[in-house]
């Protein structure tokens, strides 16, 4: 059997254990993503072995909160864990949105342990022209 050493994986399990499960008073990070495409800003999010009923999104103002729970499987009494490195607990991220987004018609899906979050941009600022008005002529002032 071949085994593979990464220390930096042996200090996050450390971590992890040392700083126990992220609970709803203090969350663990969950990664993230974002991009603009066309007239929408994407956010992604990584929320592996969550169930779609175990996260919660809200947004107040201009603060987006994303929260989700990854609970553990339930074992039978003879089950002994050998390796265990998938984190549990409560997972969290806010990301303030800036005012030109239209809060009001947020997407979200959430498809193989991804979160994909769609905001558009709102109306009043997108780029728009400008209509020039009144006459062509030239006007002399006499005075």
């Amino acid at each position: 059997m071949l085994m593979r050493t990464d220390p930096f994986r042996e200090l996050d399990r450390l971590t992890q254990q040392l700083m126990g499960p992220g609970t709803w008073s203090r969350p663990s990070l969950m990664p993230m993503d974002a991009y603009r495409e066309g007239d929408e800003y994407v956010v992604a999010l990584d929320i592996p072995g969550v169930s779609a009923d175990a996260i919660d999104i809200d947004v107040e103002r201009n603060m987006l909160t994303v929260k989700a729970e990854r609970r553990p499987v339930a074992k039978a009494d003879d089950v002994q864990m050998e390796l265990s490195e998938r984190p549990l607990g409560v997972f969290s991220r806010q990301i303030v949105l800036a005012d030109t987004l239209d809060t009001e018609h947020i997407k979200a899906d959430y498809d193989a342990g991804v979160l994909t979050l769609r905001i558009p941009i709102a109306e009043r600022a997108k780029p728009r022209k400008i209509a020039i008005g009144g006459e062509s002529g030239r006007k002399e002032i006499s005075g």
